[in-house]
């Protein structure tokens, strides 16, 4: 007697394998979307990182005027340059307002791109601040893109506790700029770099997305990923620090 086969049928065969794929597949992409909401939790608490590390010693920091005068901050953690000597850069951060009330807004992706700086940066990732200092600036940055220098005026920021005392850097400057590479920290010319809005990012990091001036605005809620950094910034920028007064935008 012939022993019957036990082979399935293609049709069947065909169908297993199309749903052990999808299955693949949706696996594969949710580890894709663990990663990028981790890739963003680790460039909030690199930031955070960043300030303390530079505030750390005043005399070699961001002078404590600037920081309590800001109306907005940038920082862009291990900013790579795309080609050596000559070409331009690219980076991603978080920026942050000053509210009306003294607190600051949550927190919103940005991407820095562009400008040629030679040898400043040192071939090497470096870490970048931007201190907004008036309302010009802020506006130009609340339009989700602009180009330093063109859009908004921009200079190296003093360093250094006292270094602000005897300039006129802000009569002259919508945006104070600082790098650190190599565990040098100074000013840095910037201009010809143009800052917008990472809008994949903002979706991760808000569930969807959220233009940029309502999140620098602080119409929206804060997400619990962004107080690292929240919360560094607000030690060292005086008394309306992000966590003294109330907001309508807390969760």
């Amino acid at each position: 007697m012939k022993r019957r086969s036990r082979r399935l049928p293609t049709h069947v065969f065909l169908a297993l394998c199309t749903l052990l794929l999808m299955t693949a597949a949706g696996f594969s992409a949710d580890k894709d979307d663990d990663k990028d909401q981790s890739d963003i939790e680790k460039r909030i608490d690199n930031a955070a990182k960043v300030l303390d590390e530079i505030m750390a010693t005043p005399d070699k920091g961001i002078p404590d005027k600037i920081m309590s005068d800001a109306k907005c901050i940038a920082v862009i953690p291990s900013m790579v340059k795309i080609a050596v000597g000559f070409g331009g850069s690219h980076g991603k951060g978080i920026a942050t307002c000053r509210l009306d009330n003294g607190r600051w807004s949550p927190v919103a992706p940005v991407t820095i791109t562009g400008g040629s700086w030679g040898l400043q940066l040192g071939g090497q990732a470096v870490d970048l601040v931007m201190v907004v200092m008036n309302d010009d600036g802020m506006h130009n940055l609340l339009s989700s893109k602009f180009k330093i220098g063109a859009d908004a005026s921009a200079a190296a920021g003093p360093v250094g506790r006292h270094a602000g005392a005897n300039t006129d850097w802000k009569m002259k400057a919508q945006v104070l700029t600082y790098s650190r590479s190599r565990g040098l920290f100074a000013g840095i010319d910037l201009n010809g770099a143009a800052l917008t809005q990472d809008k994949d990012e903002t979706r991760l990091l808000y569930g969807k997305f959220v233009p940029f001036d309502q999140i620098l605005e602080g119409k929206v809620r804060r997400n619990s990923k962004s107080q690292p950094f929240l919360t560094a910034l607000s030690s060292y920028t005086g008394p309306n620090s992000a966590d003294q007064k109330p907001s309508a935008a807390r969760e």
